[in-house]
């Protein structure tokens, strides 16, 4: 009698264990990998703040899926390109990272691009700018969120020749962002009617710009074009300022500025700089609330495009790794995020392309003069939105493999 009063007892504990393991199975875990420059250049326009903003959208998906737990480490890759592959193979090998995200610095993530390819992982782009890396350098294990070099410079460029800078000369960084930041600029300008006079060369992370600015004004270029960012930018206007240019009747192009660079200029410096972005907290009331929430980790700050990139490519990637429970195979997420539509308060609805870009609308803003700024952070005006068809290098003049074949 013990025994067959025992039977259902049993029973019901194998069925309780049975539906444990059930729910422990359906359980995804995920690891991502956010890598970027945490104390140089670089580091205001990624660093810390996009950090932040990955935590932000990993706690926002797991508040709406319980059974989806992640993990976020972070790394400084130094601007160095080797520095990154290491890093980036430590974690994928060792630490079981999935995805691997952010990576300002072109070189660094057309290494790191190769990398994730070779290990079958995903690397959502958010900082690095190369057009190439949707082009001939595109792979299947890839998605490029915010910005890149095609866009700021049909942008940008393309404003500026139309209102008469038909004449350029360009100060870049002598790296892979720089270069295909002037090439895809160059392009622009000289199918718009205009002309380039010349260029210098300028290393990574410079704090001297002056030899380069008197070639830049004894060019007698209409726009001195900046083919750099962060760092660069600042230490670049702040002394052409110095030296005069401006008054003298050269303009300024900054081809890749943050917000948080019109910022650390202050308006007085930037006041008139032309630029296109992706993303300006202001812009609504989605982007505002959201900015609300960023700022309270880092207060007195204004997020910029990377940082908001990092956010909604963080959320759309965990949407795909849920909706096929499973982080496991890379090539299969990159599908996913394809097959999915894009959603999210600071971008709005899109789509991701065959070639991993990401489609949304590109904004040409114009920084404010102190008299027009009405309260803390309210740096732009906007003169002009680009749709989302248009912000970005058409697909067929990609020459990516995946769209080519």
């Amino acid at each position: 009698m013990k025994r067959l009063l025992a039977l259902p007892v049993l029973g019901a504990l194998v069925g309780a264990a049975l539906a444990c393991a059930t729910a422990e199975a359906q359980q995804v875990n995920v690891k991502i990998g956010i890598l970027n420059d945490m104390s140089s250049v670089y580091a205001d326009a990624g660093g810390p703040g996009s950090v932040l903003a990955a935590k932000m959208a990993i706690a926002d998906f797991m508040a709406q899926h319980p059974d989806v737990k992640v993990e976020l480490l972070s790394a400084d890759h130094q601007n160095k390109p080797d520095v990154g592959t290491s890093i980036a193979a430590q974690w994928i090998d060792v630490d079981k990272v999935d995805m691997i995200l952010d990576v300002p610095n072109s070189g660094v993530a057309l290494a790191i691009a190769n990398v994730v390819k070779q290990k079958n992982k995903v690397f959502v782009v958010n900082g690095a700018a190369t057009s190439d890396l949707t082009g001939p350098k595109c792979n299947a294990n890839m998605v490029h969120w915010t910005y890149d070099t095609w866009m700021l410079a049909n942008g940008t460029g393309k404003a500026m020749v139309k209102t008469g800078g038909d004449t350029w000369f360009f100060l870049t960084a002598d790296y892979a962002f720089g270069l295909a930041l002037e090439r895809d600029t160059s392009a622009v300008v000289t199918a718009n009617g205009g002309k380039v006079l010349g260029d210098v060369r300028h290393p990574l992370n410079n704090s001297d710009f002056s030899s380069f600015l008197v070639q830049a004004q004894a060019s007698k270029a209409k726009v001195i074009g900046l083919a750099n960012a962060g760092g660069d930018t600042i230490n670049s206007i702040k002394q052409a300022a110095e030296f005069g240019i401006v008054k003298g009747g050269q303009s300024l192009a900054g081809l890749l500025v943050f917000v948080s660079d019109v910022a650390a200029l202050g308006l007085p410096t930037a006041q008139g700089l032309v630029l296109t972005e992706t993303f300006y907290w202001d812009l609504n009331d989605g982007t505002r609330a959201w900015t609300k929430r960023w700022q309270e980790q880092r207060p007195g700050k204004w997020p910029n495009m990377a940082h908001a990139g990092n956010y909604a490519s963080t959320l759309h990637y965990l949407k795909a790794v849920a909706a096929l429970k499973s982080a496991s195979d890379g090539a299969k997420v990159v599908a996913k995020m394809k097959e999915l539509p894009t959603d999210d308060p600071l971008f709005g609805k899109g789509t991701i392309r065959a070639d991993g870009r990401k489609l949304h609308p590109a904004y040409l803003f114009e920084v404010k003069k102190p008299a027009e700024s009405k309260y803390p952070g309210d740096l732009y005006k906007l003169r002009a939105t680009i749709p989302a068809d248009e912000a970005f290098r058409p697909l067929k003049d990609g020459n990516c493999p995946l769209v080519s074949g």
